[in-house]
């Protein structure tokens, strides 16, 4: 059994065959889901597919590309939609220089704030950063996110935030990106990550993992990161069992996941 620890289940794209995404998950021997919240809107589609669905858990909170859209009663919005039973984590939050959709002050701002009320609220934090490790790393210091902890999630940036996130007691989320053909630093990296740090993800709809490359990802594609990451870190069957053992686990307790 497997958990996707990080997908997007209220995309549009799934919206004419979900259930079929459900069923062939289920097969694949996943278990469980975490779906994201990236903005008000679909934080509230990710709790009420929780609700609908027993497998299925949500986060909150608003995506760095989304931040400049933050009006200061979606607090108080997330603050309610905190109270759902389903509700395990605040964001995907963090920062994005790479695309730089929202302003780059106004990303940090509105992490800092975010990070404040994760701290609020008691959830731990989803962390998204590209081309911001030395900032990202910053913010979670001088906020205190140390004190709910969180993960990285899809993780791909360089040794030395490995260590950084570790440091902070964050746990590490692998996507569809360990099984490219390129990412060899990125599986050197994940040999280094002790086993009780490690999460797996799609992130779907994106980042579809080899052999499905081309196609759009779906929670069921799990089990090749996972394959890949026993691949990458022992050998053999018994390694992967390891490996979905560890990875659900891991998830359940990171999300108090009973």
């Amino acid at each position: 059994m497997l958990i996707d620890s990080h997908v997007h289940l209220d995309d549009p794209r799934y919206d004419h065959d979900r259930d079929e995404v459900f069923r062939r998950a289920h097969v694949a021997g996943i278990e469980a889901f975490v779906t994201i919240g990236c903005d008000l809107a679909t934080s509230r589609s990710a709790v009420a597919l929780a609700q609908a669905h027993p497998p299925v858990f949500a986060t909150i909170g608003v995506h760095p590309h989304e931040s400049k859209e933050i009006v200061e009663d979606w607090y108080e919005a997330f603050r309610s939609l905190s109270q759902h039973p389903k509700v395990v984590a605040y964001g995907e939050i963090g920062l994005d220089y790479h695309y730089d959709h929202s302003p780059r002050e106004v990303q940090r701002q509105r992490f800092r704030e975010q990070i404040q009320l994760a701290r609020e609220l008691r959830l731990p934090l989803v962390i998204h950063t590209r081309e911001a490790p030395e900032d990202t790393v910053t913010i979670l210091r001088e906020e205190g996110a140390a004190d709910v902890g969180g993960v990285f999630h899809c993780f791909s940036g360089d040794a030395w935030l490995a260590k950084d996130a570790l440091d902070l007691g964050f746990y590490l989320s692998f996507s569809g990106v360990l099984t490219f053909k390129n990412a060899t630093m990125l599986r050197e990296i994940a040999k280094t990550v002790p086993l009780d740090r490690i999460l797996v993800e799609t992130d779907a709809p994106y980042l579809t993992p080899v052999p499905h490359r081309g196609t759009r990802n779906e929670p069921a594609f799990v089990q090749h990161v996972a394959r890949t990451l026993a691949e990458t870190i022992g050998t053999g069957s018994q390694s992967f069992e390891s490996i979905a053992h560890a990875t659900v686990q891991n998830t359940k307790r990171l999300f108090k996941i009973p």
